[in-house]
């Protein structure tokens, strides 16, 4: 059997640790991690013969400047990882004849959508790090006609710093935690997310067909608050004899941040379905498994 080499940018993020972790699973598949020193998203110049050296059959462009807050103060190094850098990787992917993934955000809209976000809705990032982003999906669309954008949202996993692994540090030393209750969106697991890109991956290697690429939504089905998302972390971690909060619901401006978050995250997935026929699992069930994981590491 011929392994499809899939080369995917940066060697600690969530999206990454997931791909290797899925990938491991997939003997058809080989998962090649790039990072610093050799691609150095800081320093354009250093993409284009880390991605050649790597000889890739699909490129996933998952590295990226994710600290949103700190975006706010350093936007021109944020600009320069996830916009030129972005479109440096595709460019590279072009040069070579294969097909990329980047991976987007829903930080490209504002929020203010009633309902969820479509593909085709206007953009309009509240800050530097949506902007960034938005610039890497502009340079990857510039640099090549075969690549796939997946905006996800609300990333979460075994891995890494993120939302639900905070939850579970804080409730080992607090009873009760005020969590932002008026932002709504799709927590979504990494893994989930690696499993979607490698079934895109597999498509749009097999098949050249030009309705296989564009821009799509791809997270988890349902949606919650943060406060939502927080109640049921502690309501998997109590099932687990782990420890646990009471959740009191705020409101953002009771929480202000140096970068403003969109109101609605939500993104409507109805398009990679139809497409790709990916359907990622309800984020409740991938949020307990994750939950568990943890828990049971903990516990060893």
């Amino acid at each position: 059997m011929t392994r499809q080499r899939l080369v995917v940018t940066g060697l600690n993020g969530q999206v990454v640790t997931a791909l290797i972790e899925r990938g491991a699973l997939r003997p058809d598949m080989e998962i090649i991690a790039i990072g610093r020193p050799d691609l150095d998203l800081a320093q354009p110049e250093s993409v284009a013969a880390a991605i050649e050296a790597a000889r890739p059959d699909l490129v996933v462009s998952a590295a990226a400047h994710t600290a949103v807050d700190q975006a706010e103060s350093e936007e021109e190094l944020a600009t320069r990882m996830n916009g030129t850098s972005a479109g440096e990787i595709a460019k590279a992917a072009a040069k070579l004849g294969v097909p990329i993934i980047h991976i987007s955000t829903d930080y490209v809209f504002d929020g203010s959508k009633s309902t969820p976000y479509r593909e085709d809705d206007p953009v309009a990032p509240l800050g530097a790090y949506g902007r960034s982003k938005l610039a890497g999906e502009l340079a990857v669309r510039n640099a090549t006609d075969n690549h796939a954008i997946l905006r996800t949202a609300w990333v979460y996993s075994p891995f890494g710093k993120n939302f639900l692994k905070t939850m579970l540090r804080l409730a080992e030393s607090r009873d009760g935690l005020s969590v932002v209750n008026d932002q709504i969106g799709n927590p979504t697991s990494a893994l989930d997310i690696a499993d979607g890109i490698l079934a895109i991956a597999a498509n749009l290697s097999s098949d050249k067909a030009a309705g296989l690429r564009g821009t799509f939504h791809m997270t988890a089905q349902g949606e919650a608050s943060w406060a939502d998302f927080a109640e049921e972390i502690f309501s998997c971690a109590q099932s687990k004899g782990a420890g646990f909060a009471a959740v009191t619901g705020i409101p953002s401006s009771a929480y202000p941040t140096p970068a403003r978050r969109p109101a609605n995250s939500r993104l409507d997935c109805t398009s990679l379905e139809k497409v790709h026929g990916v359907i990622l699992p309800p984020w409740q069930a991938s949020t307990a498994s994750t939950v568990e994981r943890l828990v049971s590491k903990a516990s060893a």
